[in-house]
């Protein structure tokens, strides 16, 4: 199938991340998952084919699977206005409440990688918290940990703060809760993920507030774009572990003289199809898809 760049429906307002283009519609939003990929807060090009109707299924069982409150009304075209019924946009458009979303990036880290990895090793902590010396690179952590980083503008990285720093931004109740909520999720989702043979390093989840105050979970959750996916039967601790996510395309920006400041390279053939198909996978081991 031709993969999705961009979506154009007209009469409703839109706004358009590195990933999705999201519709307003008034009481209710239309999320549509394109087949764009993004690594160091930049597009890449070409897209990856059938991404996000990938992503909008793993989200969808992650949804059903976890029981949580949550912002999912339907992935029903037959809900949406008549404009949004269109063969491109099926299987990859949510319709969801509106909420008030929380400014805070709710990571969970079972394993030290990535910028939890960079802090450890200059100064043996991960968003201040403490932990063992001696540990490798993509170890196992003693017990899941909540990173909180703040939720930077398009473009720029987001930055890890401190627990203190989050209940001085939402709230010492809500710092609480967005806690002990998002470390259920990741225990429980990591139980399911290495029952089909995955290890889920980590994740970014994101939680909203409705009118009536209540917390639920939104956006994405638990897809190769908020998380990593490593395979069970291969990982060794000690390095970056191959992975069912984006970090291969990472991985291979590296490999290049990209600056990082540019615009990007265009991806391989190779490297495209290398990733559809890790993301394929992990679609048919987490939800049979």
């Amino acid at each position: 199938m031709t993969a999705v760049l961009e979506t154009n429906v007209p009469g409703f307002p839109c706004r358009r991340g590195k990933v999705r283009d999201v519709y307003d519609l008034g009481d209710t939003l239309a999320i549509v998952a394109t087949d764009r990929i993004s690594a160091f807060d930049y597009t890449l090009t070409p897209p990856i084919p059938e991404k996000g109707r990938i992503l909008t299924a793993l989200s969808v069982f992650w949804f059903d699977f976890l029981k949580v409150p949550h912002h999912l009304l339907s992935t029903d075209l037959a809900d949406l206005p008549p404009a949004f019924r269109r063969p491109e946009l099926d299987g990859r458009t949510m319709l969801v409440r509106k909420t008030t979303v929380v400014p805070i990036e709710c990571v969970a880290r079972g394993y030290l990688l990535g910028s939890g990895w960079k802090e450890y090793t200059a100064s043996g902590t991960v968003c201040g918290i403490p932990l063992p010396a001696g540990l490798r690179e993509a170890e196992k952590l003693p017990e899941p940990l909540f990173t909180p980083a703040t939720k930077a503008e398009q473009g720029l990285h987001d930055e890890n703060i401190s627990f203190a720093a989050t209940e001085q931004a939402v709230g010492a109740d809500t710092a609480a809760e967005l806690r002990d909520r998002t470390l259920d999720v990741y225990r429980r989702a990591a139980a399911h993920a290495e029952a089909c043979g995955i290890i889920l390093a980590d994740t970014k989840l994101e939680w909203g507030r409705l009118p009536t105050g209540e917390l639920i979970l939104i956006d994405e959750v638990l897809t190769p774009d908020s998380s990593r996916f490593w395979p069970k039967d291969t990982y060794r601790p000690g390095g970056s572990p191959p992975s069912f996510d984006k970090q291969f395309v990472r991985d291979w920006l590296e490999t290049t003289d990209w600056d990082k400041s540019s615009p990007p390279p265009p991806l391989p053939a190779e490297v495209v199809e290398k990733t559809a198909a890790k993301y394929r996978e992990a679609l048919a081991r987490l939800a049979g898809g």
